[in-house]
């Protein structure tokens, strides 16, 4: 095995070890301290593998996000389906395989809402939303690549910080949520002419992640 092998194998093993870590020190960098520990690791790979620390890893996990998603999406299932469920169903898909993790997505979105991180966050929300939309198909070049793109992320981020709150069996109510939603983003397909209205009436996806961090803080107190 290489030496690269062996650098994403320690990467993997470190990430496993710093989840359960998350829900008590938050998205920081005690808990990547506390997951680096217990992983256990060769001292050389446990220098390596995390070198710009929590925001080296905050890209790694996201990162490895989108691609746990793309990978899962099935180009025969996704052909049988309109865009409207093409969306939809990946957008489920993401919070399915994110279930197990939802206390340390919780985390990560605090953490990206501070002011600090808002550009990273948007980074991270563009890459999910740009592979979303390259995962059912999409393959515009124009002016919509960018519109839709956007319009997903505020989408995307409204939905996450609802499925957050849900205690619903099988998450029903974010089922039925992100369906009311995502007749914004097919607004974009059935009436570009209303395209600026239908973004102006969006939520601001870091507006709503400032929420979910207010509503930690008031759960402390």
């Amino acid at each position: 095995m290489s030496s690269s092998d062996n650098l994403a194998n320690a990467r993997q093993t470190i990430l496993k070890a710093t989840l359960p870590h998350v829900p008590f020190d938050g998205w920081s960098a005690k808990a990547l301290a506390a997951g680096i520990q217990d992983a256990g690791l060769d001292a050389t790979f446990s220098t390596l593998a995390f070198q710009g620390g929590i925001e080296e890893f905050s890209d790694y996990y996201t990162g490895l996000a989108d691609q746990r998603m793309i990978d899962a999406l099935n180009p025969e299932t996704l052909e049988a389906m309109s865009v409207r469920g093409r969306i939809i169903h990946v957008i489920t898909l993401r919070l399915q395989q994110c279930e197990p993790e939802r206390e340390a997505v919780r985390a990560l979105m605090v953490w990206l809402a501070l002011p600090q991180n808002q550009i990273m966050g948007a980074k991270f929300f563009y890459a999910t939303v740009d592979a979303m939309w390259r995962g059912i198909g999409d393959t515009s070049t124009d002016f919509n690549f960018y519109t839709k793109r956007a319009t997903l992320a505020a989408v995307v981020a409204a939905v996450v910080l609802f499925w957050l709150g849900d205690e619903t069996e099988n998450f029903k109510a974010t089922s039925d949520f992100l369906d009311r939603r995502i007749e914004d983003v097919m607004t974009i397909e059935k009436a570009k002419g209303k395209l600026r209205k239908v973004i102006k009436d969006l939520p601001d996806p870091f507006e709503l992640l400032g929420r979910l961090r207010e509503g930690r803080q008031d759960r402390r107190q």
